[in-house]
This record gives C-alpha cells, sequence and structure tokens, in this order.
C-alpha cells in the first residue's frame, strides 16, 4: 500500500491540485499572509480546541478566526491578524503561553495580543474580579496612542462578542444575560457602552463606527425586551 502524504501539500501535488493564481490585477494593499498565520492557526486551533463560546455548544475557535476575519477586513496587517487569531491565549490559556508566543511570532504579535489581554496569570489561578479587569482595561485602552495597532485588534474583539450577543439576545431574550453569572445586564452594557466610546476616541473610522452601532442596538434590544 502507498504511504500516506505527510502533508496536504503532498496530497495537493499527487493529484495535480493546485492554489488559486493571483488575478492579474490585485489591488496593491494586498496582504499576504504566510506561514507565520498558518502556524498560528494551528497554534489556535491546538490552544482553545476544548473551549467553547460561554454558554454555548460552539467552538471558541470560531470566535478568533471572526476577529482574525474583521482585521484583515479592516486593513490589517499579518501580525495584526496573527495577534487576532491569538489575543484570548494568554488570558484564557495561561501566562505560560507567553514565551512560547514571543518566541514564534515575534515581538510584535505578543504585545499587541498582550495589549488585548485582562488577566495574565498562570493556568487554574484565579483572575482578578471582573469588574477591577475591566475597568483596568477600559484604562490601558485610553493609554494607547492613536494608531497603535492593538487597537484594531481589540476592536476587532470587541465588536465580534458585541454582534454575538446582540444575535443571541434577537433569538434567546434575556436569558442570553444567564451566560454572564455574577454580573447583571447592566453591567456588561456599562462595559461595552464604554469600549464603544473609548474606541472612537482612540481609534475612530468605520470600525469603531460599527462598533458603537452594534452596541446601540444591544442596549435597545435589551430595553425593549424588558
Amino acid at each position: 500500500m502507498e504511504p500516506v502524504p505527510s502533508t496536504f501539500v503532498e496530497l495537493m501535488d499527487r493529484f495535480e491540485a493546485r492554489p488559486c493564481p493571483a488575478p492579474s490585477r490585485r489591488d496593491p494593499g494586498f496582504v499576504e499572509l504566510g506561514a507565520r498565520f498558518d502556524q498560528a492557526l494551528l497554534y489556535a486551533s491546538a490552544a482553545h480546541r476544548q473551549q467553547p463560546r460561554k454558554g454555548t455548544p460552539v467552538p471558541y475557535l470560531s470566535h478568533l478566526l471572526g476577529v482574525a476575519s474583521i482585521v484583515l477586513t479592516y486593513g490589517g496587517n499579518e501580525d495584526q491578524a496573527i495577534a487576532g487569531l491569538l489575543h484570548d491565549t494568554v488570558e484564557d490559556c495561561g501566562v505560560e503561553h507567553e514565551p512560547v508566543i514571543g518566541e514564534l511570532f515575534g515581538a510584535e504579535v505578543l504585545r499587541i495580543v498582550l495589549a488585548c489581554t485582562d488577566s495574565a496569570v498562570p493556568a487554574g489561578q484565579a483572575k482578578a474580579g471582573w469588574r477591577d479587569r475591566k475597568e483596568r482595561y477600559l484604562d490601558h485602552l485610553r493609554e494607547l496612542q492613536p494608531g497603535d495597532a492593538a487597537l484594531l485588534v481589540s476592536c476587532s474583539d470587541k465588536l465580534h462578542n458585541a454582534q454575538a450577543i446582540v444575535a443571541d439576545l434577537e433569538t434567546l431574550g434575556p436569558q442570553l444575560w444567564d451566560r454572564f453569572p455574577g454580573k447583571t445586564p447592566a453591567d456588561n452594557l456599562w462595559y461595552y457602552e464604554s469600549l464603544a466610546g473609548i474606541f472612537t476616541e482612540r481609534f475612530g473610522g468605520p470600525l469603531a463606527d460599527r462598533l458603537s452601532r452594534t452596541v446601540e442596538a444591544m442596549g435597545s434590544l435589551h430595553r425593549g425586551l424588558t
């Protein structure tokens, strides 16, 4: 029996399956994602494989892919897209991932990941209280300089989360908030409204505008259901 190819590239070659060719004309700002992005996809999948989206059967990787997609849609580069895939790895999986991310993907990706992290503790160690972490994170965002690469990644993360909350409010109603034990709907609305204000001030542009509109829809929908 013929041995199984060790990589998908070998299998593609066997069947003469070719990648899509570059078009004759392509926007000069096109971001060509390389081997580092491929490795980040595998790293994110390995690190978050057992993790669901809060209170759902949905794999957490769906969020990470969604954030990377928003980053690229709004003009991000490869470092920012990689950071989008890994933005929750230190926060959710443990500070032990910090040196690994730095070694594999470089100092700038690690800096962006840490700028999107509201808690960096060893795996299994208790985090600080939710309100304290969120207030510190809001203060941290206010300290970032306009144009900082982390603002695009963080805003993409918050937009993807806000869109998910709005979608689930539409289908589940107020019971959606049961996914956030120890926090009231007012707590969550305070946080997202604060985020929207900061991104409008520090980042601006279509992505921040979209986040603001989504947060407004979240508040309006909640008030209409209660």
